[in-house]
């Protein structure tokens, strides 16, 4: 950025960064589409969504959960979406109990069936609850969708379906992370809401 001081100079250049990376976003777009259908081919069948990130990967994922549950654009039917994020009185018990490693392992494994899809939230790729979280998924045949940047990380190869962000900067990537995940909300209300 040019001078940090100059407030209208910086919001160009964050404006210009974040535009950037939304003219590349087609370039993963089969990736997004693939993900759009599974979600909805799981809550047409009754499977819910376990969702699960870290920081502001986790604010992502309740936003997720929320639009599922509730609604995004159409007034509609409530769909089943759980943020794994959200139950202090379960994390701090697992954290203490088994290590933070294990906080969404553990919740997969108890509230997971197979049909259902676990979302993994990461600007990293590398978080270790997050893989532990897919390996739980994948042992109980529960698919996996990771919403990753900077290459994917080791969640990429891990998942069914990786999206990877092309940026390498967090903030950027989280920007995308959210347009993305409202993109699926609408998706899914489209498909199973249409004749409403």
């Amino acid at each position: 950025m040019d001078n940090p001081m100059d407030p209208a100079r910086s919001y160009s250049d964050f404006l210009d960064e974040h535009n950037a990376l939304f003219g590349r976003l087609h370039q993963i777009m089969s990736q997004v589409a693939g993900a759009a259908e599974l979600l909805v081919e799981t809550l047409r069948s009754g499977r819910k969504l376990l969702i699960c990130g870290n920081g502001g990967s986790a604010s992502d994922a309740q936003h997720f959960a929320a639009e599922v549950i509730g609604r995004f654009e159409r007034e509609r039917r409530a769909l089943a979406a759980i943020a794994l994020a959200t139950d202090t009185s379960i994390l701090t018990a697992l954290a203490n109990d088994y290590g933070y490693d294990t906080v969404f392992s553990r919740q997969v494994e108890g509230l997971a069936i197979a049909g259902d899809v676990l979302v993994a939230i990461s600007t990293s790729g590398n978080s270790k609850n997050l893989i532990l979280a897919v390996e739980a998924a994948r042992a109980m045949g529960v698919k996996s969708i990771g919403l990753l940047g900077r290459g994917g990380g080791k969640l990429a190869p891990m998942v069914d379906m990786p999206v990877v962000v092309p940026h390498s900067v967090t903030a950027r990537m989280q920007e995308a992370h959210i347009f993305i995940i409202h993109f699926w909300c609408f998706f899914v209300e489209s498909k199973l809401f249409s004749e409403e």
